[in-house]
């Protein structure tokens, strides 16, 4: 994960920005070098999702399914 990258979600996380958080970390799994991270990553962006009520957690969901990291 890149500096700049590391930098947002942590300041995110300090205004407690939940959309940002999702965003984040959604930008973070893309940008994993590993299947595990990228994982790590999606599970932090769709629990954040879920919690703001946010619609991108289906997907976020659906992608962790496809990976076989969750189940339908």
């Amino acid at each position: 994960m890149s500096t700049a990258l590391d930098a947002a979600l942590l300041a995110a996380h300090a205004a407690d920005d939940r959309a940002a958080l999702v965003a984040l970390y959604t930008q973070a799994a893309a940008s994993a070098a590993t299947e595990t991270a990228a994982a790590f990553y999606l599970t932090h962006a769709w629990i954040f999702a879920l919690d703001a009520g946010d619609p991108a957690a289906a997907t976020l969901h659906a992608r962790l399914v496809a990976m076989g990291r969750d189940t339908a």
